[in-house]
């Protein structure tokens, strides 16, 4: 399905840069810890002199210098402190001489943090030698360097012992580092050293503490509570149709824009173990607080959850949030939700900055968008683009595009480069395009691929192909097997299979099945099973109360009103029955005129018994010449009438030709008297 969509561009301010940048080397500093996560400052004292990027001001200098002048004098507090300043500021010579003698003084803050120089000058066998002195002595950022140090270089006991040490003093990167380590492991712990991490207001450990919560609950629950970005934000192996995206009152209003931030509340820890929220709600609150503090991957499943619970204004907020530090999903996901609540000027925005940051999905709707308005090069740009993202969806979409232009040997190029990648419509698209051309024998390995992974069409083209080969119990099981998945055509398929074996129990409910569905077939004959079998109504009687409409009744009438020509006299003749002649010419008039040859025949007698015999010749002319016999012998015993012998005849032979038996053996004798009328 596609949609429709002004075109838009995509504008990038400096600031919006700057700050991308920024919040991305955030994510690297807490994911793996650099220069100012393992950086020591606290001296043997206990003093914890300014350190922070954060916390910087305009009297660092005077800091620096009263730090200076006491270093000067000897004081090794002073020394280790001036070598952090000096260190965080990538001052590494001027660093260098304080936290050696620092640490010649036996400074553990001073020693770990001379790990840090030495690291980053390149010499990683030093620094590890200082950080384990410190790490001896107690410093838990040493503890986690020296575990990482160990980690790189393959030895995972030596890591997991220093980097317990880190955690088990209260170190939320060594606790995060720990948790990484045992989760690469598949070692259960992994989940208590996130949850300590993530206490502690690391917010990496947050999210993947989210994540596991949300796997190990989703993983139980198996279905409609399982929730994630990927929900949101299109669905893998089919083509792009939004049709089945969330719909819920409570959504983004057209034109209304979500803020221009998402809110960033400190987020409390959530409660362990509250029965009341369970496994999933846990995993939502540490969604939330990964997500308040800068997360944008936490912030993007944030939205989904939101979204899939029908909460689409904060979910649009926190999608945006995620957008705006560059998530491209977060804001494929945030056009979808633009495009549905009306807003497709913006949602081409967001979805034209997702593409260009290589999401196919977002591609895939921007060629969907130009598709529709006809502007198919750029359709096809678009979809070359999702495919070249790594996006399947891309060549089947293409595909779909060269189909709709006649273009059937490049359909067939990229359905077969699309079924070829697992796609199974596309598999089911390109056995279709085969069929057509008459190769069954090419078609039925592609319909049976797509049936197997899943595609319900492909099971019901496969039991198309079986039935024309008369192999019924073939075609039948798949049949079955697409009626199970809630195909139409298939249940009707089996309702009329069980109704050829005398199964009518299994019919009725294949019938019930395939008209609920929208099949006017299926609702036909579903009223004719359920009118079989209620009792004859007997005569109508003048002035009694006519019987509400009996429930088969009410399928023919839905049959009727989609178009089934059947259905339609059906109604009529209950219409007549209940002395309704009005409502039984409406449908006897429209099964006619739709081609019906028992509608005009019963039209015609209607407008007989109403005095209106010339129009009611002209219906039957109409269903004598569509093969109609009863309608040929009235149209002898009018001619009859009006003494026209010679046409009388004609149609007595041709209600002869036709029959039933009756209806041949009353035009012969009649077409005998008129020969001897003529012949007298």
């Amino acid at each position: 399905m596609v949609f429709m969509g002004d075109r838009a561009t995509l504008l990038e301010t400096g600031r919006f840069v700057q700050r991308h940048a920024r919040n991305a080397a955030d994510e690297i500093i807490e994911a793996v810890p650099a220069v100012d996560a393992a950086v020591d400052t606290t001296a043997r004292t206990g003093a914890v002199p300014d350190a922070g990027p954060d916390t910087e001001t305009e009297s660092d200098a005077e800091t620096e210098g009263r730090h200076r002048r006491a270093a000067e004098r000897g004081d090794t507090d002073a020394m280790s402190a001036l070598g952090a300043l000096l260190l965080r500021r990538g001052d590494l010579d001027g660093a260098e001489p304080f936290l050696r003698a620092a640490t010649a003084e036996g400074d553990r803050a001073a020693a770990n943090n001379l790990g840090v120089l030495l690291h980053q000058r390149g010499y990683p066998d030093e620094a590890a030698g200082w950080w384990r002195v410190a790490a001896v002595a107690g410093s838990a950022p040493a503890a986690h360097a020296l575990g990482r140090h160990h980690r790189e270089r393959g030895d995972e006991p030596a890591a997991e012992y220093w980097l317990r040490q880190a955690a088990e003093q209260g170190h939320a990167l060594g606790a995060y580092a720990l948790a990484d380590l045992l989760e690469h492991r598949s070692d259960v712990g992994a989940e208590r050293w996130l949850r300590a991490a993530a206490e502690q207001g690391h917010r990496e450990a947050a999210y993947r503490l989210a994540l596991a919560l949300e796997r190990r609950a989703t993983e139980t629950l198996r279905g409609p509570h399982a929730y994630g970005p990927t929900a949101a934000a299109g669905r893998a192996g089919h083509a792009y149709d939004t049709a089945g995206r969330l719909r819920a009152a409570d959504r983004l209003r057209a034109g209304e824009r979500p803020p221009a931030a998402a809110p960033r509340p400190e987020a409390a820890p959530p409660r362990t173990g509250d029965a009341a929220a369970g496994p999933l709600g846990e995993a939502e609150q540490w969604f939330r607080q990964a997500a308040a503090r800068g997360h944008r991957r936490a912030a993007l499943h944030l939205g989904a959850i939101l979204e899939q619970r029908g909460e689409l204004k904060e979910a649009g907020r926190w999608y945006l949030s995620s957008a705006k530090e560059g998530e491209a999903k977060a804001a494929c996901a945030l056009g979808f939700l633009l495009r549905d609540a009306g807003d497709e000027e913006s949602a081409a925005v967001w979805w034209l900055r997702a593409a260009q940051d290589g999401d196919g999905n977002a591609a895939n709707a921007l060629g969907a968008l130009h598709a529709a308005r006809g502007e198919q090069q750029t359709a096809e740009r678009w979809y070359r683009a999702a495919m070249d993202a790594g996006d399947v969806n891309g060549a089947y979409n293409l595909g779909l595009l060269c189909a709709a232009q006649d273009r059937l040997p490049q359909a067939e190029q990229w359905y077969r480069r699309a079924a070829y990648a697992g796609h199974r419509e596309a598999a089911n698209a390109l056995a279709v395009l085969l069929l057509q051309a008459g190769d069954a024998d090419g078609a039925e390995p592609w319909f049976s691929k797509a049936a197997e992974a899943g595609s319900v069409d492909a099971a019901f083209n496969l039991g198309i192909i079986h039935a024309g080969r008369d192999e019924d119990r073939s075609a039948l099981a798949w049949y079955e097997r697409a009626a199970a998945a809630g195909h139409t055509e298939a249940a009707l398929q089996v309702g009329i299979a069980a109704l050829r074996d005398g199964d009518e129990q299994t019919a009725e409910r294949h019938l019930r099945c395939a008209a609920g569905g929208g099949s006017p077939e299926a609702a036909f004959r579903l009223a004719t099973l359920l009118d079989a079998r209620r009792p004859d109504p007997g005569p109508v009687v003048l002035g009694a109360p006519v019987d509400q409409k009996t429930e088969c009744e009410e399928w023919y009438e839905r049959a009727a009103q989609q178009g089934h020509r059947r259905a339609q006299v059906r109604v009529g003749m209950l219409a007549a029955g209940r002395g309704d002649l009005a409502g039984a010419a409406r449908w006897y008039r429209e099964a006619a005129e739709a081609g019906s040859r028992n509608g005009a025949f019963n039209l015609g007698l209607l407008l007989a018994r109403e005095g209106s015999e010339r129009e009611a010749a002209l219906w039957w002319t109409r269903a004598a010449r569509a093969g109609h016999g009863r309608a040929a012998l009235r149209l002898a015993l009018l001619a009859a009438r009006r003494g026209e012998l010679s046409e009388g005849r004609k149609w007595c032979a041709r209600a002869v030709e036709l029959g039933p038996a009756e209806v041949a053996e009353r035009a012969a004798r009649l077409s005998e008297a008129l020969h001897q009328e003529l012949t007298a």
